[in-house]
């Protein structure tokens, strides 16, 4: 039996490794999806992908976990945003670019973190147990691993959510995000706050230059997330920021 924990190096994944190495638990990797925004870019925010490569998975490896970082070698977010629609049941999209992501049916999701997990346990020929950062606050999440290979170390030891943010402080171990941002996700996601675009923006100039150089034109929707076109918002973040320059 191969024990192997997924880790988006949140407060709650993280929490389940520092128990398996608390309480001796068995566990022979972790593994972490990396969405792409572009093949050299990645879609996690500058902040928390600091905190992964720099302390979390250092801490993990001298601990004698290793780390495996997985990525799509086919999706990243500008492959999709480019995507000519083809099969679309509304014939006024098919010819046109996807564009960006829409909010709440995020095609990074699927296709550029679980499509590349599954692909990995996919050639795993032994059986597997896999470790799963859900809570004992959270039980509709929980009752979806019945009956599956995927076990909560949260639950079995009476861990809440604020229980593992509690562990992770204790270890050193939570990630910066989690100082203005409440989720983790893409900096550029379009279900983030408008203060939280803002800072990237504001932050991470070269970032954001990124989302401005894409090509807009033949999109399905102009629309960035459900209020604003990206033209829109970026008028709006420019006001955000100028008012905070003005504080």
């Amino acid at each position: 039996m191969k024990y192997i924990a997924s880790c988006s190096f949140g407060k709650d994944s993280c929490a389940t490794i520092i128990l398996a190495h608390l309480n001796n638990e068995p566990l022979d990797l972790i593994v972490y999806s990396e969405v792409m925004f572009d093949e050299e870019t990645s879609a996690e925010h500058p902040l928390h992908r600091d905190f992964i490569l720099n302390k979390a998975i250092p801490i993990f490896e001298k601990w004698g976990y290793p780390v495996k970082v997985l990525r799509s070698s086919k999706t990243n977010y500008v492959t999709s945003f480019n995507h000519i629609v083809s099969k679309s049941p509304h014939p006024e999209r098919n010819g046109k670019k996807r564009g960006f992501l829409i909010p709440f049916a995020c095609k990074m999701n699927a296709e550029g973190k679980v499509q590349p997990i599954r692909d990995f346990y996919k050639n795993i020929k032994e059986p597997v147990t896999q470790y799963i950062g859900i809570a004992v606050d959270e039980p509709k999440r929980l009752e979806r691993l019945r009956n599956t290979n995927k076990v909560s170390l949260l639950e079995k030891y009476n861990y809440t959510e604020e229980m593992a943010f509690e562990l992770c402080k204790e270890y050193g171990l939570v990630s910066p995000l989690y100082n203005y941002s409440l989720r983790g996700g893409c900096w550029f996601c379009p279900n983030a706050r408008e203060k939280e675009l803002a800072a990237v923006k504001l932050n991470y100039p070269e970032l954001w230059k990124k989302l401005e150089n894409l090509d807009r034109t033949n999109l399905v929707t102009p629309k960035f997330n459900r209020k604003y076109t990206f033209e829109e918002l970026n008028e709006k973040l420019y006001i955000i920021n100028k008012a905070k320059d003005g504080e």
